[in-house]
């Protein structure tokens, strides 16, 4: 497969790295565009070569700070809409938002389906997404959303680094069962799950571990870290279990707050992360290891740029 002329590849602020390395992979050359902002922090977007009729696509995390993200993008969309571009193919590393998929209690708003509609409106024609926190966002547009696994970048890392018949992987709560059941199938491994509540946003109380990870080598498995809360005190259930080392693993490191710092004096051996999200260099410790998600994404272009199938990707 092969990409044509007609296809044009462009980053925003959220993420230049990464744009940069599938656009390398695709042999094509980054788009030329700007973004600016006024003293009052409004945002101005140029688009700096024609893109009437071209298969654009747009890659923005829309990560910390994750208004400004949004805005960018909203902003680039509509930009190339009224370039005329023939389709705006949107590369969204991270959803952000994505835990405000439902009302929790009276009164909520449902944030996450807000945006898909801001996006959608804006003038999206397809969403290409990674490991979103509810699988359900992909019924919130009412366009083609390919939504892509980690889990296989994830596998291979720990597949060539830890012995498997050593290894027991863990879920740190039950929506994430299907997640390390990916995990402990690639890795012929058994799986077991952390019993917890959450009396309130970013805290968690370890209630039980379901699952024998006595004598074991851990791998905690989620779709993203915040704050680290719960990550640690599930590697400290473990440990109180007879586990022997721990390690984690992640497809969105939001790493928000004293994460970094909390991780670094933890009992976790090694957190393994992708790069969907910019990792600044403070927060590039010895103890995180990040693996790339570019050659994915280049492959999923490249399919949607072909019409050939994309659903390879998802297994």
């Amino acid at each position: 497969m092969k990409c044509s002329p007609k296809l044009r590849l462009f980053s925003l602020n959220s993420h230049y790295t990464l744009a940069k390395e599938i656009a390398d992979i695709l042999n094509v050359p980054l788009g030329k565009s700007s973004v600016k902002h006024f003293s009052d922090d409004e945002i101005q977007i140029n688009i700096e070569e024609s893109v009437r009729g071209c298969e654009v696509y747009l890659i923005q995390s829309t990560s910390e700070p994750a208004n400004e993200h949004i805005m960018e993008l909203l902003i680039m969309i509509d930009a190339m809409k009224r370039a005329s571009a023939e389709s705006i193919n949107v590369i969204i590393p991270y959803y952000g938002y994505a835990r405000q998929d439902r009302k929790a209690r009276a009164r909520e708003p449902i944030t996450a389906k807000l945006i898909a509609d801001l996006i959608e409106t804006a003038g999206a024609s397809r969403i290409i997404t990674l490991d979103l926190h509810a699988r359900q966002i992909q019924g919130f547009f009412d366009l083609p959303v390919d939504q892509l696994m980690g889990v296989p970048v994830l596998a291979e890392y720990f597949k060539k680094k830890l012995p498997t018949e050593e290894v027991i992987v863990v879920a740190p709560d039950n929506g994430g069962v299907g997640r390390a059941r990916k995990m402990a199938t690639i890795l012929d491994a058994p799986i077991a799950l952390i019993d917890k509540r959450r009396p309130k946003p970013n805290v968690s109380q370890v209630m039980n571990v379901i699952g024998d990870v006595a004598g074991k080598n851990v791998i905690l498995i989620d779709d993203l870290i915040d704050t680290a809360g719960t990550l640690i005190s599930a590697a400290d259930a473990l440990v109180g279990r007879g586990a022997e080392e721990i390690y984690a693993c992640c497809t969105h490191p939001v790493l928000s707050g004293t994460a970094v710092e909390r991780i670094e004096s933890s009992i976790i051996k090694e957190l393994v992360i992708t790069n969907s999200i910019y990792l600044p260099e403070e927060k590039q410790i010895n103890k995180i290891t990040s693996l790339t998600i570019a050659p994915l994404l280049a492959d999923a272009v490249l399919r949607v740029h072909n019409n050939a199938s994309v659903s390879v990707l998802f297994e």
